[in-house]
């Protein structure tokens, strides 16, 4: 028998009719399957039974509360945001097929499910608040929660132009289109909520603070990174782009120059994976997987170079190379390396006449140092020289406020390389940075 709260019957209608509106979602369950949904479902369910202390709601809305206010974001925010990221078989099948196409039952199950999730929607941390001041019998309501949106927060247009959409509607099953058009550009699920994830134990995991690193911050190797750009440009045009592979220098600003991408076209919808030498194993399943997704993505590969028989050479030969499965044209390898050849060569590898072990020794020896030759664009970084080196280091120097004569700077540069790590894109912006601290220390 249940034992009813001291609520009237309103407030307990209320209640009840949201508990409803949760238990009748077809598609759109997980919305609610976080730490803030959960404890939101939990204080429901605990207002609606009689608590003489009234215990149990404060200490239900006790954990509603903290969840909420851990995620930063007001209960409507949370609700909506989550909307946008869910992965569920209508999200997952609008990307790829119109949806006029979709099974009608599909299409009605998502309509049902937004008026559900709208109705949760607007249920307040202030209606929320009342409800566990009078059910408990309190003289004040516990602390309401809201939270402003972010100023910080960066939203792209798209996510703008959705969510002021649902915040008008007066049903939102009227904004099914609108909705489906935003999943179709802007995907679901990780590849929504990040732009940087990375490949561990064979699951992609999303980078909650990538390298914030600019393009405009690199210097010194224009013409390569006008042709990365450029080849990007492609991936993000629907257009077959090219694998790349940067090698050069220690420090001369490859991997910068990769990531510097993410920044610059994470909001046009590039995604960046990084992968780890001992995990290109899994790179065939990694790209398969990406097919049909609407963002593009760059697998991004650090320090690249293989060892003999190595089966991470064998699976990114697949990948650079082809096979019966035709290649996804959004994804495309960058990769980096400080080998010009990429296999490891001995000198004993290398064939003599009086070898009798294998016939054809040359073409095998060839066929490994021609494996860079299969990324498509190779950009050569060659070390920096005193004038590029001092040319880094006056931009950084400028873009850093640093005030000093081009002499006093240019002395004290050359003098960090000297004493550092020689002369590099890598060693300049540590001098800098070293340079930056140290002023400021010395000025207070």
């Amino acid at each position: 028998m249940t034992i009813m709260s001291s609520l009237d019957a309103s407030a307990i209608a209320s209640i009840h009719f949201l508990q409803r509106q949760a238990a009748s979602l077809l598609l759109y369950q997980s919305v609610l399957g976080g730490e803030v949904g959960s404890s939101f479902l939990d204080l429901l369910q605990a207002l609606r039974h009689r608590d003489p202390q009234g215990l149990t709601y404060l200490q239900a809305y006790g954990c509603w509360f903290r969840a909420a206010s851990a995620v930063h974001q007001s209960w409507q925010d949370y609700l909506i945001a989550q909307i946008l990221l869910n992965d569920n078989p209508f999200t997952q099948q609008v990307q790829q097929t119109k949806l006029e196409n979709l099974p009608p039952a599909l299409i009605a199950a998502a309509q049902q499910d937004l008026q559900a999730l709208q109705s949760l929607y607007e249920c307040s941390g202030t209606q929320l608040s009342h409800w566990v001041q009078e059910a408990s019998g309190m003289p004040l309501a516990p602390v309401a929660w809201y939270q402003e949106q972010d100023a910080t927060t960066i939203l792209s247009h798209e996510e703008t132009k959705i969510i002021n959409l649902l915040q008008q509607l007066e049903n939102w099953a009227d904004g099914l289109e609108d909705l489906a058009a935003y999943y179709q550009q802007c995907g679901t699920g990780l590849f929504a909520k990040y732009w940087a994830l990375r490949w561990m134990s064979g699951q992609l995991v999303g980078i909650r603070h990538p390298d914030p690193i600019q393009l405009t911050e690199l210097f010194a190797y224009e013409y390569q990174r006008d042709a990365l750009l450029k080849n990007t440009e492609f991936l993000l045009a629907g257009y077959p782009a090219l694998h790349v592979l940067l090698y050069g220098s220690r420090g001369s600003g490859k991997s910068s120059l990769v990531k510097g991408l993410l920044n610059q076209y994470g909001s046009r919808n590039l995604r960046l994976i990084e992968v780890a030498k001992s995990d290109l194993k899994d790179l065939p399943q990694i790209v398969e997987s990406l097919r049909g997704v609407p963002q593009k993505f760059i697998i991004f590969v650090d320090d690249l170079s293989f060892e003999e028989d190595d089966d991470a050479f064998k699976a990114l030969k697949v990948v650079l190379e082809g096979g019966v499965t035709a290649r996804p044209q959004n994804v495309v390898v960058y990769a980096t390396s400080n080998r010009r050849h990429l296999i490891r060569e001995f000198f004993d590898d290398r064939p003599r006449p009086s070898d009798r072990e294998e016939i054809h020794a040359w073409d095998t020896m060839q066929e490994k140092l021609s494996f860079s030759d299969r990324f498509g664009l190779t950009l050569t970084f060659e070390p920096a020289d005193q004038n590029a080196y001092l040319t880094i280091v006056r931009n950084l120097a400028a873009q850093a406020g640093i005030n000093l004569t081009q002499e006093d700077l240019d002395a004290r540069a050359l003098q960090w390389a000297t004493r550092h790590n020689g002369r590099s894109g890598r060693t300049a912006r540590q001098f800098v940075d070293f340079l930056k601290a140290d002023l400021a220390v010395g000025n207070r």
